[in-house]
C-alpha cells in the first residue's frame, strides 16, 4: 500500500507518538519540514537513530539530531563536490592538452573516430555528442563564439561543455598511449587505475550534485588497491579490504594520489573541521561511531603519514 499523504501537523504528531521522537519544538520543527521535506530529513537520516527492532527511536533521540546529521552530511557534500570539481577541472585540461598535442587543434580530429581506441562500441556515441557540443548546441556562449568567429572549436574549449560522465567516457575511449601519458601526471596512478578513478568519482560526483546521502554512501564497484590500503593496514576478509573499497573513505585515498599534497591537506583539514562541528552540535553520535559509518578506520588520519609516490 502507498504511504497516505500527511499534512506537516500529523508529519510532527506521527514521530512524536507513533516513533517516540522528542519533538521540542514544534514551530522549528513544522518549518525545517516546509524547507526540507519529511523524505529528504526524516527518511534520508533517520537510520542511525532507529531501533531496528522496534522501529522506533532510541530513547532521548530529538527532532535536532536528525537535523544535525542532515547539516553535517550537507557540509560534507560541499567540501567533496569542491575537490571533486577540482580535479575535474585538472583532468579536462591534461585529457585535451595530450589529446591537441598529438592530433592537432582542428575539430574534425576529435570527431575522427581513428582518434579513438576502435575495439570499443561507445566511439559513435561520444563523437555525436562532441559534434553536436560543437556545431549545433547553443547552451555556452564561449562555443558560439568559438563557432561564429574561428569556425572551429578546438577541444580545449569543448571540453568545458562535457560532463563528468562524458570525460570519463572521453578518457576510455583514448589509445592507450594517451591514456598513459595522461595518467603520469598523477603520482602512482596507472592508466587503468585512472579509469576506474574516473568512473567511481562520476558516481560521487552525482550524490553530490543531486544532494543525495553521501556519509553513507556505498558504491557497487570497487576502488583500486593502493600501497596506501596496505600501510594504513586496513582491515581485510580474506583478500579483500573491508575500508576503502566502496565507501567514503576510499574516495579520501584517490583523493590522496589525485590531488596535490597542498590540496589534499587543506581537505583533510576541512573535514576535519565539518566533524568537529558537527560533533559539537549533537552528541547522539560519537566521533569513533560517525568515522565507521563513513567507512573511515581509527587511524585515518595517517593517510598523510606516508609519501605518495611510494
Amino acid at each position: 500500500m502507498s504511504k497516505p499523504f500527511l499534512t506537516y501537523d500529523k508529519q510532527i504528531e506521527n514521530l512524536i507518538k507513533k516513533k517516540h521522537l522528542q519533538v521540542p519544538d514544534l514551530d522549528f520543527a513544522k518549518s525545517v519540514l516546509k524547507d526540507i521535506g519529511y523524505f529528504s530529513l526524516i527518511g534520508g537520516y533517520k537510520t542511525p537513530f532507529i531501533n531496528p527492532m522496534t522501529r522506533i527511536y532510541e530513547k532521548d533521540t530529538t527532532f535536532e539530531d536528525i537535523l544535525a546529521l542532515y547539516h553535517f552530511d550537507l557540509a560534507l557534500r560541499e567540501l567533496i563536490f569542491k575537490y571533486l570539481c577540482q580535479f575535474e577541472c585538472k583532468i579536462r585540461q591534461q585529457l585535451s592538452y595530450a589529446f591537441c598535442n598529438k592530433y592537432g587543434e582542428q575539430e574534425s580530429a576529435y570527431l575522427n573516430p581513428n582518434h579513438f581506441n576502435l575495439t570499443s562500441k561507445n566511439i559513435s556515441y561520444l563523437i555525436r555528442t562532441l559534434s553536436y557540443n560543437a556545431k549545433s548546441s547553443k547552451t555556452h556562449p564561449y562555443v558560439i563564439h568559438q563557432r561564429n568567429i574561428h569556425h572551429n572549436v578546438p577541444l580545449w574549449v569543448l571540453v568545458n561543455t562535457l560532463t563528468y560522465g562524458q570525460i570519463s567516457k572521453f578518457y576510455t575511449l583514448l589509445p592507450s598511449q594517451l591514456q598513459s601519458e595522461i595518467s603520469k601526471e598523477f603520482p602512482d596512478v596507472n592508466e587503468k587505475n585512472l579509469e576506474k578513478y574516473l568512473r567511481i568519482l562520476t558516481l560521487f560526483r552525482n550524490v553530490c550534485a543531486h544532494n543525495e546521502r553521501l556519509y553513507c554512501f556505498r558504491l557497487q564497484i570497487d576502488f583500486p588497491n593502493t600501497t596506501l590500503h596496505k600501510k594504513l593496514n586496513l582491515p581485510k576478509k580474506g583478500d579483500q579490504y573491508l575500508l576503502g573499497k566502496r565507501d567514503l573513505f576510499g574516495l579520501m585515498i584517490a583523493f590522496r594520489y589525485l590531488l596535490s599534497q597542498q590540496d589534499f591537506l587543506q581537505l583533510k583539514r576541512s573535514f576535519i573541521h565539518v566533524l568537529n562541528q558537527y560533533t559539537k552540535s549533537s552528541h547522539s553520535i560519537d566521533m569513533l561511531r560517525l568515522l565507521n559509518m563513513m567507512g573511515f578506520p581509527p587511524n585515518w588520519k595517517d593517510i598523510t603519514k606516508y609519501h605518495i609516490p611510494s
